[in-house]
């Protein structure tokens, strides 16, 4: 795995949000490689509870400046970088003022979901794909955590299917334990459509729920890890059904079992 690329997007990342079994895992997976010799890059939304002066984020003025058109709406994207103390790691973070500034991640302060998750997550999926354009970064492998990172396999895969950049990347979703109760906005498969123009593209997502999202990711991926120890039994169906590699939940040796596991993947054809 020496030398390969590795691109991480998560929507969790410690140190920068608090200790999750996503955000940890996030984190592990990717030092974990790099200390392999691996070349890494990890993304994540810049959400407003994360502390700019203390974690040393920077606006990263070449890479900022276009807009993304979210549901035909042009939306500024910035993009902001800082560096995992010790690990030697760059983190990129996605922004944009009207959908990350607020001082919370995914809901109100009565824990209600943002009626714009939707549109967030349609921001992140292609301001993460836009920026390692302008890296002109090809990666071997992208490996997806996290419900809001979970569109970026679908617009991999129908809107940037063209782009050269990636034609040989796989795709890896880690699946965890943490839904959301309830919808995202009843918009969304219509705002994705908008992008990809094609009814069929968009089925799985018409009722956005938590389970259908990933469903989505899923069917867009070349290969599944379980990140959490249970899965629930829809998806477990839907992953079963798709014929694909598949890595179980790992308690031990997860350094060793995801290298192995991205090496298997990179040997297919």
């Amino acid at each position: 795995m020496k030398d390969k690329r590795i691109l991480f997007v998560s929507s969790e990342v410690v140190p920068y949000l608090p200790e999750t079994e996503l955000s940890s895992t996030a984190f592990n997976a990717a030092k974990n490689a790099h200390s392999k010799g691996v070349q890494t890059r990890i993304f994540m939304p810049r959400f407003g509870v994360i502390n700019e002066r203390r974690h040393q984020l920077h606006e990263v003025i070449r890479l900022s400046g276009m807009n993304l058109v979210v549901n035909d709406v042009d939306m500024p994207l910035i993009i902001k970088v800082a560096s995992i103390p010790k690990e030697r790691m760059q983190v990129y973070f996605i922004d944009n003022e009207e959908y990350f500034k607020r001082k919370a991640v995914f809901t109100d302060e009565d824990d209600q979901l943002f009626p714009d998750n939707d549109e967030r997550a349609i921001f992140f999926a292609k301001g993460v794909i836009e920026t390692v354009k302008k890296l002109n970064w090809a990666p071997d492998i992208i490996h997806v955590h996290g419900w809001m990172a979970s569109l970026l396999p679908l617009y991999l895969r129908e809107f940037y299917n063209e782009e050269p950049l990636f034609t040989e990347s796989k795709i890896v979703t880690s699946l965890y334990n943490n839904p959301f109760e309830g919808n995202l906005n009843e918009g969304l498969a219509d705002k994705v459509k908008f992008d990809l123009g094609n009814e069929e593209k968009v089925a799985t997502i018409k009722t956005p729920n938590f389970t259908n999202i990933l469903k989505s990711a899923i069917e867009n991926s070349d290969a599944i890890i379980h990140g959490s120890e249970s899965i629930s039994d829809d998806l477990t169906s839907f992953i079963d059904a798709q014929d694909m590699p598949v890595l179980e939940y790992q308690l031990e040796n997860l350094k060793e079992n995801y290298l192995n596991f991205y090496t298997d993947l990179l040997t297919v054809n």
